[in-house]
């Protein structure tokens, strides 16, 4: 009778050691090791078993219906590419608009904006002339750390003649805007103008 308890004593402990390692087997298969992976398993389970959310209707989920015909629901991508009906342009900007279209182009305003530009121009094309002088000094000058290239400018000059046909160009273009200028001073003349508007 010992022996038949020791046996099965014996049985069932080889019994719950079995039962017990494919217990384990199974949660070593469930579960990786890998914290991301077991994560990732976890949040998916979690997304089936969450409900679905419910849709909640608006204004612009319902179309209108006219006639029988239904008219696609407008989306907010739609609204951000619709343009600002002209009723809706700011009543100041409008008034400036048809201000500008109702300026007279022989008035002082006119004529004075006209000449305003006209000297911007000169003082601009001025500037870059004295740019462009100030260059083709720093050209006449210039020491160059290779011996070929220093050569080679000291025969051909390239440089510096490059530098005095854009000054040269430069100098064309400021006497073809006093033209200009002065053009305009005797059309403002002949309009009927002040000649003090050119000022």
């Amino acid at each position: 009778m010992r022996l038949f308890r020791s046996l099965a004593i014996i049985v069932f402990i080889a019994g719950v050691v079995t039962s017990g390692r494919s217990i384990l087997a199974q949660q070593d298969q469930s579960q990786t090791g890998d914290a991301v992976a077991d994560a990732a398993r976890k949040a998916r389970e979690q997304k089936k078993n969450a409900p679905k959310p419910k849709k909640v209707l608006t204004d612009d989920d319902i179309a209108p219906k006219t006639a029988g015909t239904a008219q696609p629901a407008a989306t907010p991508a739609d609204t951000t590419t619709l343009e600002t009906p002209p009723a809706a342009v700011k009543p100041e900007l409008a008034l400036a608009q048809d201000a500008a279209q109702k300026e007279d182009p022989n008035s002082e305003k006119a004529w004075r904006k006209r000449f305003a530009v006209q000297r911007k121009k000169i003082a601009d094309a001025e500037q870059e002339l004295e740019v462009l002088q100030r260059e083709s000094e720093k050209a006449s000058v210039q020491y160059y750390s290779d011996p070929q290239k220093a050569m080679n400018e000291q025969f051909t000059r390239k440089e510096i003649n490059e530098k005095n046909e854009k000054i040269a160009a430069k100098q064309k273009e400021i006497a073809a805007l006093r033209q200009q200028l002065s053009d305009m001073e005797d059309e403002v003349r002949r309009s009927g103008g002040d000649p003090g508007w050119a000022r």
